[in-house]
């Protein structure tokens, strides 16, 4: 008997990137097969090529023993494959039942909606799944637990075989993980394969019959769950040899404190989170999607507020209640999404540079200095060699790693004490990397006090002095440098159960 879905040799590249590299992955009928690896491995690129969301450069696909080619997610509902995303697909203003069959709603010979036909349609599913839904109820009604079930309704109203699950309980408390394990036993026992994508390595053993890894979009290997210890599933999600250096700790003894965070904690996001970083000293944080890296540190900018916690700037207690608070007390912030809130890619690069400094160059009439602007603009050129025809030209047509760059700048220029870098070389390519690198271990070994946020282990153990690891929004602990990345992917996978039954 042919596997239900069969994928062979699948290749796939975006611009300056090679995402999946002829990797292999089938499917059996009634089976869960999780799907690891870290951020960026290529999980999502691949279950995304399987529900014809994007197309492979190369490789094939087989559904029942035939080729096909997948040309989109309808080509891919026909054939039985459905994709529930993390992040839920859901119209809030709608009903349940309208949800689940939107697009395709039954109308009466008037035209007019036959909304009997959707809830009785929309029940028939729940009861099928044993869930107690009403298809009448508002989306936007529901618990996130609620829609998960809606989701999955939504996916069997097409007849699926197949089922991909992407990270599936991240919003969930305990008590709602065992009504969707409930579930997903159920589908297994009437024949549908379910690829099941997740970071929870507790859960991983408890519902999958078999496990395949990927690293940096290729297969490492498909293991039985049951005799396979999650010791070695870490193995082998982390088993990248590392080419670059580590770093060279300063001897920080006696260096003050540039930040103390203590017990921050914003609802699930951020929970009871304490550190501190010295001056000259590199802080990476590490952790898997959902961990809370970035929350915290839009806590610690002001961008958003904490329930509570209090943070301290240089010995001294801080109240930070907007970004501007922030940038007062010295503290800059990189963000991970650079194009949108990092730069103004419409204006030059003389006025990106001066962005967060421009009263320095008005007068009390708010008139600009352009030539005392462009004097500090073109020192920043040179000194962090940002490749542009001028500090005239738009910061859009700059490449990515010099985009990077003028975003350093203008925290520079604001001369702040504390950097915050969130996932600085995203969309980079390696030899801009390596300058962006130079550039932040330059500024710590000026006394800029660092934090530095990656999904890529292989930059946090390049850069940072210790190692802060993040699971769930908590802090589960600290590393000193020369950690292994075993250690690191134990203590970002190491869930707080206790938490998560109290629910």
């Amino acid at each position: 008997m042919p596997d239900l879905i069969e994928m062979r040799g699948i290749d796939k590249s975006f611009p300056g990137v090679r995402a999946l590299r002829q990797v292999d992955f089938n499917l059996r009928a009634g089976e869960v097969h999780a799907l690891m690896g870290e951020n960026g491995a290529g999980k999502s690129t691949l279950m995304k090529i399987l529900s014809g969301v994007y197309q492979p450069d190369s490789g094939q696909i087989m559904v029942d023993g035939k080729a096909q080619a997948i040309g989109g997610p309808r080509a891919a509902q026909a054939l039985g494959i459905a994709i529930i995303h993390q992040e839920l697909m859901l119209m809030r203003d709608l009903t349940v039942a309208q949800n689940i069959f939107i697009g395709r709603e039954r109308r009466n010979m008037f035209g007019v909606l036959d909304e009997a036909w959707l809830n009785a349609s929309a029940a028939a599913i729940f009861a099928q799944m044993k869930v107690n839904i009403d298809p009448r109820a508002t989306v936007g009604d529901l618990s996130v637990a609620q829609a998960q079930m809606v989701e999955i309704a939504k996916a069997l109203s097409y007849k699926s075989r197949a089922l991909i699950m992407d990270e599936p309980t991240a919003a969930l408390n305990a008590k709602e993980v065992a009504e969707l394990f409930a579930i997903v036993a159920r589908l297994r026992s009437e024949g549908v394969g379910i690829v099941y994508i997740s970071h929870r390595m507790d859960e991983i053993r408890q519902i999958s019959d078999r496990v395949t890894v990927m690293r940096d979009g290729a297969l490492v290997g498909t293991v039985a769950a049951a005799d396979t210890p999650i010791s070695q599933i870490i193995s082998m999600m982390v088993g990248r040899e590392i080419t670059d250096a580590r770093p060279i700790v300063p001897n920080l003894a006696g260096s003050p404190k540039a930040l103390e965070v203590r017990n921050l904690s914003r609802g699930r996001a951020v929970r009871e989170v304490s550190f501190d970083v010295q001056r000259g000293e590199i802080l990476g944080f590490a952790g898997l999607m959902g961990a809370g890296r970035t929350e915290l540190a839009r806590l610690i900018f002001g961008a958003d507020r904490p329930d509570s916690g209090s943070i301290s700037v240089a010995g001294k207690p801080a109240t930070i209640a907007s970004p501007a608070d922030a940038v007062r007390l010295g503290i800059g912030y990189l963000s991970e999404d650079r194009k949108h809130l990092g730069l103004a890619l419409g204006m030059d690069v003389r006025a990106n540079i001066g962005m967060t400094a421009m009263a320095r160059f008005s007068d009390r009439f708010g008139r600009i200095d352009e030539a005392a602007l462009g004097r500090v603009a073109h020192d920043y050129i040179a000194q962090l060699a940002i490749r542009t025809p001028s500090d005239g030209q738009e910061v859009r047509l700059l490449s990515g790693g010099n985009q990077q760059k003028v975003v350093i700048a203008k925290w520079l220029l604001r001369d702040c004490d504390i950097l915050i870098f969130d996932e600085p070389t995203r969309g980079i390519d390696v030899g801009a990397k390596a300058e962006i690198y130079t550039l932040i271990q330059g500024l710590a070994a000026q006394g800029k006090a660092i934090i530095v946020i990656s999904s890529e282990l292989p930059e946090v153990l390049r850069l940072s002095h210790r190692i802060a690891v993040m699971c769930e929004g908590r802090l589960t602990g600290i590393l000193p440098a020369e950690a292994a990345q075993e250690q690191i992917m134990a203590l970002a996978t190491q869930r707080d159960t206790t938490a998560g039954a109290a629910a």
